[in-house]
């Protein structure tokens, strides 16, 4: 399976260029028992063909019961469970052999690529793709796959696992070029589901399916992060004095409503006074400072005292 690495190398004196490598990652499952087979029967072989020929005393014992070990060593094979062998006769596609065992014939088959088919991951990278308002951009994702046709991925392109990430790489590149800087972050999803469904229809007649595409991190240039946060920043306090200045005209628009009731009904504006005298005096602990005007709220008028 293929994996990019990442190489940091400078770009001018400030900036930092990375640049992508192949490399193919080691397998986590082990094969140890098909090599222990392999010499189990090379064993068997050379075993059956020196006791039977020991007899002779022949100096060429030993070289042929080597060469018999080793024809019934590669003619008897076993494929692990995940494994599919892709077997060529006389240079031509024969059959597609495992898992278990399995047998060639000698010097006529042999087996041309051993296939994992299971989900395997990758990750790849566009290094400064270019978005739709020309702004250079690095991408990270990480893609699963695997192989359902072996025979496909033997004989329809050379290294299946390059090709696919190569394939994956150029596939992202034509999909942030379609975006402007804005949308990328806001249509992650979106941009899954576009690779997933362009990797699929091309890696299909490989033999191999895209079962999936995430993106793992965006990064933009240093020098228009400030800008970026600085316009966050204005668009922000921007909204903040829209927020503001729509609470003062609403309050401003409850104080008409209430100076109208006020206006209409003095006795109202009697007891607004007393409740501020009432909250002045409970926040104070019983001492009340007012002005004469709020005073003048607790005399009631003339007809009123005298009702």
């Amino acid at each position: 399976m293929g994996l990019f690495k990442r190489d940091d190398l400078k770009r001018g004196s400030e900036s930092e260029r990375k640049v992508a490598e192949t490399e193919i990652e080691t397998n986590d499952a082990s094969r140890g028992g098909v090599y222990l087979f392999f010499l189990a029967m090379f064993a068997v072989g050379f075993s059956a063909t020196f006791f039977a020929t020991v007899a002779f005393a022949s100096p060429l014992t030993v070289a042929v019961s080597t060469v018999a070990g080793f024809v019934l060593a590669t003619s008897v094979r076993i494929a692990p469970q995940w494994e599919r062998v892709v077997i060529l006769r006389f240079g031509r596609f024969n059959r597609i052999a495992g898992p278990g065992l399995y047998c060639c014939i000698p010097f006529a088959e042999y087996a041309a690529i051993h296939v994992d088919c299971r989900i395997a991951t990758a990750s790849f990278s566009a290094e400064a793709a270019l978005t739709a308002d020309l702004v250079p951009v690095d991408v990270d994702a990480i893609l699963f796959w695997m192989v359902w046709d072996a025979k496909k991925a033997c004989l329809e392109v050379e290294n299946y696992p390059k090709a696919v990430l190569r394939s994956a790489q150029t596939a992202m590149r034509d999909v942030i070029g379609q975006l402007n800087l804005a949308d990328i972050s806001m249509r992650r999803k979106q941009i899954d589901r576009d690779l997933e469904e362009i990797l699929g229809k091309k890696c299909e007649q490989w033999g191999v399916t895209v079962m999936s595409v995430e993106i793992r991190d965006i990064m933009i240039p240093r020098e228009l992060q400030d800008a970026l946060s600085k316009e966050a920043q204005a668009e922000r306090e921007r909204n903040a004095r829209i927020v503001l200045a729509e609470v003062e005209k609403d309050i401003s628009e409850m104080f008409v409503e209430a100076a109208e009731v006020y206006d209409r009904n003095p006795r109202a504006m009697r007891l607004r006074a007393m409740n501020l005298a009432y909250e002045g005096a409970k926040d104070s602990k019983g001492v009340l400072l007012a002005p004469s005007a709020l005073a003048d709220g607790f005399n009631l008028p003339r007809s009123d005292a005298e009702g």
